[in-house]
């Protein structure tokens, strides 16, 4: 696995990247959010950041990267080093065929700068998962539509007489994401890097990681094992106002979890955070650096050993587009090797 992509900035001394939810604020536009994620992509990579990531939500006002690809090829036609991709695409929702299309064009227009990540959760509800024409059966499917995938982005299709134009020979690395033992014990089988999704679904990530370390096989993409740990991250001048943006990120959690029609006051939110159905959102945000750039620092060293990572990919899940993007920039000038 290629592990030296070119950079502007820096390099750190912790490897760090971005998942980029390309979020969307209550009385904006998703150009706003576009706009956002094309700034926070330039930042990162004059500040030596590995690589930003997008991922596939659908039927979610508050989310702008469902048409994940195309996200992507925007942000890089704005960028010229960095690494670029999804995080991920859930494959169940799509033909193999028609991911390899689309990350063979990105990979031809891009070369060297594209990453494909694979998830197999719905991403959306029941409604939208009809919507999309998804059959729920077919994440049983999972593990073969990987293969048939990485086989199209080869030399030698697992279809008769099918190839992926552009697409075929482009080799894009491929990833799986999980937040559960399945991933894990897949990304080991496969011999493929593996990232965790501890920035939402914490539960399992010692377990998991150290399963995928255990089982893993060499494979033509990678020799050894490569874990990448999602981390929320919240860092400002001061505590205070750190702490502050950590309180308006929950908020705006529940207000996730809220329906549309609905718009939760904060006294409203802090009640739902301080009931017992609260304290599950509570736990998803587990994992979360919050504080000065030095102390981030600390709990960001400090999660990729216990985490056992090689890389941590992290949020920025401050409401505002100027915090987060300051938040990136403390963060990588604190980490500069």
């Amino acid at each position: 696995m290629d592990r030296s992509a070119a950079r502007v900035g820096p390099r750190m001394a912790l490897p760090l990247s971005i998942l980029d939810l390309a979020p969307v604020r209550h009385g904006q536009r998703p150009r706003d959010s576009f706009d956002a994620s094309v700034a926070l992509a330039q930042l990162a990579e004059r500040s030596g950041y590995r690589r930003v990531w997008y991922a596939e939500h659908h039927n979610m006002p508050t989310i702008a990267s469902s048409a994940t690809s195309v996200l992507i090829a925007h942000v890089a036609a704005a960028t010229s080093t960095i690494r670029l991709g999804a995080g991920g695409i859930m494959l169940p929702n799509h033909s193999p065929l028609v991911i390899a299309e689309q990350f063979g064009t990105l990979a031809t227009l891009h070369p060297g700068r594209i990453d494909l990540g694979l998830g197999r959760a719905p991403g959306s509800d029941r409604n939208t998962m009809y919507a999309l024409r998804r059959d729920a059966a077919t994440a049983d499917r999972f593990p073969q539509d990987v293969l048939e995938l990485q086989a199209f982005l080869g030399d030698e299709s697992r279809v008769p007489g099918v190839h992926a134009y552009p697409g075929r020979g482009t080799r894009v690395p491929l990833y799986v994401l999980g937040s559960s033992l399945f991933g894990a014990q897949l990304a080991a089988a496969l011999g493929l890097p593996y990232a965790f999704a501890s920035h939402f679904a914490p539960a399992a990530l010692h377990e998991a990681v150290a399963l995928y370390r255990r089982e893993f096989q060499p494979s033509e993409q990678l020799a050894e094992p490569y874990v990448i740990a999602g981390v929320n991250v919240l860092a400002a001048e001061t505590e205070a106002a750190a702490q502050e943006q950590f309180r308006r990120a929950k908020r705006a959690r529940v207000r996730a979890f809220t329906r549309a029609d609905v718009r939760l006051s904060d006294e409203q939110a802090d009640a739902v955070l301080a009931s017992a159905e609260g304290q599950g959102i509570l736990e998803m945000v587990r994992y979360s650096a919050v504080g000065r750039p030095d102390d981030v620092r600390d709990y960001l060293e400090r999660f990729a050993k216990q985490a056992d990572a090689d890389e941590l990919i992290i949020t920025l899940p401050a409401p505002d587009v100027e915090d987060r993007l300051r938040g990136a920039e403390l963060v990588a000038a604190e980490l500069a090797d």
